[in-house]
């Protein structure tokens, strides 16, 4: 007897019994015992051999993801484009006539008139510089010449033609020589070109100065708007390094409504219906997203429901909200100045707004501490308030207020932190920027409370990626979770209870 209470010895196992440890059996070619039963198929009733069809498809799929890799790393890409043709003729004659034209304009006096009454001037004065240049030009040409001039005196110069193309949704320029655009979601190289970075950095100076910004190498950085509301920021050298470089993300002229962005396939009918009702119902809302993903533009669209006779005031670093109300007072932080005082915050705003007797409450973006205060408004009777903040989950996003907040000196603890966040916060609309361009609205998520100290949410509706077409676009659906929402007593104060319910279950 061992001392785990069994038998020793040859004859203390029956037959086909286990043999004692350390006494090894013949083996057969395949690597099992002698006897032994032949080994069954690999993985298994529950998980059979792949068909050879199979196998062979996923070969070639490997084949085609490597093929492409490979394509991807010995590829050389193109950073500047030239304009040919017509465009590079008359761009040509641009630089030779317009030192000319500047000898004969006083530019005080060109800066008093409009564009159509500066063309009217210019032309005779064109038409006697090409003669002393003895350069001859057709009608077009010489319409394109004028404008192309203006532009340069009045314009933004190159800028001009990309910001009057409804098409292009995106300017990137980075330095003189490279101008990048976006069209239809896709980044493409532009052909336009500026004359040196001095060239550059003046029309950057006349974009910022006309909001009363600055930029130079004492401040580097500046945000600006133009006048349709189109977003801009410049940096310029010493912190850029290729020159002086101008963001630009255009808006649409024509207001976006929710109808729209339907229809553009960002959201179905039900999450449509949703939306419109959480915006009229008052619901304090946060849009999350990233970069580009189209969070102002929600914004936007959901302000469409605001009721008319509601006073609603937009709080931004640069004014690029275009509200659809006609009682709307757009707010804007101030900058310091050069000795580094007279600085409006964000948060400095939404105090100052409680006391102007608001219905509504929006914040373009929230960056920082006056989150805070913007819970604290929407806790004290600004019901319908909205906020856009940078953030890739609506579980993110709530981790990011309560971080926003911790970034300040407000000394409470986290977990009335995050009770705050889940008494104020109603639903958190998460859109997405796909890598096929387009954007969707990938989830509506309703902060339900707290569970401990855990912030309960619900997702009512969410995008579900199924395949992708050859030509690289996602398809996907939006499935909605069948769940009661919770902010169903908001819609029945206002009648809208029956609907809501219909579109999320």
């Amino acid at each position: 007897m061992s001392a785990f209470g069994r038998r020793t010895g040859p004859g203390s196992f029956g037959a086909g019994a286990r043999p004692q440890f350390g006494v090894a059996r013949p083996m057969r070619a395949d690597g099992l015992p002698t006897g032994a039963p032949p080994p069954p198929p690999s993985g298994g009733d529950q998980f059979p051999p792949l068909p050879a069809e199979t196998e062979m498809s996923m070969d070639s799929k490997g084949g085609d993801a490597m093929a492409r890799l490979a394509e991807r790393m010995n590829s050389t890409v193109e950073s500047t484009r030239q304009a040919e043709g017509f465009e590079a003729s008359v761009h040509k004659i641009k630089e030779q006539v317009l030192p000319r034209l500047l000898e004969r304009v006083d530019p005080e006096a060109a800066a008093t008139l409009t564009k159509d009454e500066l063309a009217e001037e210019f032309r005779p004065i064109i038409m006697e510089v090409l003669a002393e240049l003895k350069i001859t030009l057709n009608r077009r040409e010489q319409f394109a010449l004028e404008k192309v001039l203006i532009d340069e005196l009045l314009g933004f110069g190159p800028l001009e033609e990309l910001l009057n193309d409804p098409d292009v949704s995106d300017i990137m320029v980075n330095g003189p020589d490279q101008t990048y655009i976006e069209k239809k979601g896709k980044l493409q190289l532009s052909t336009i070109r500026f004359r040196d970075e001095q060239h550059l950095f003046q029309i950057a100076q006349r974009i910022v100065n006309q909001v009363g910004r600055r930029v130079d190498q004492t401040t580097p950085l500046a945000d600006a708007r133009l006048k349709d509301g189109s977003r801009v920021n410049v940096i310029v050298p010493p912190l850029s390094l290729r020159g002086t470089a101008i963001s630009i993300r255009k808006f649409s002229e024509k207001p976006i409504t929710i109808d729209m962005l339907r229809d553009f396939g960002s959201m179905n009918d039900r999450m449509a219906t949703a939306l419109k009702i959480a915006g009229a119902c008052r619901m304090n809302i946060v849009i999350s997203g990233g970069t580009g993903s189209g969070k102002t533009t929600m914004l936007n669209a959901l302000s469409k429901m605001i009721d008319p006779g509601e006073r609603v005031l937009t709080i931004e670093d640069a004014a690029e909200l275009r509200l659809q109300q006609p009682h709307w007072l757009p707010l804007e932080t101030r900058p310091p100045n050069l000795e580094g005082q007279g600085a409006i915050t964000i948060g400095d705003l939404v105090k100052n707004a409680l006391r102007m007797r608001p219905d509504r409450i929006i914040l373009g973006e929230i960056r920082g501490a006056e989150c805070f205060d913007l819970l604290a408004a929407m806790n004290t009777g600004h019901d319908g308030s909205m906020c856009t903040l940078h953030a890739n989950s609506p579980r993110e996003c709530l981790g990011r207020m309560e971080n926003m907040i911790l970034m300040g000196d407000i000394k409470i603890p986290k977990e009335a932190i995050s009770r705050q966040i889940a008494e104020s916060v109603d639903l958190i609309v998460q859109v997405k920027r796909l890598r096929d361009g387009s954007r969707r609205t990938t989830n509506i998520t309703e902060v339900i409370g707290m569970e401990g100290d855990v912030i309960v949410t619900q997702e009512l509706f969410k995008f579900e990626y199924l395949d992708e077409t050859d030509d690289g676009k996602i398809i996907g659906e939006w499935r909605s979770s069948g769940l009661r929402p919770y902010t169903l007593e908001k819609a029945r104060q206002f009648g809208f209870d029956q609907t809501f319910l219909e579109a999320c279950l």
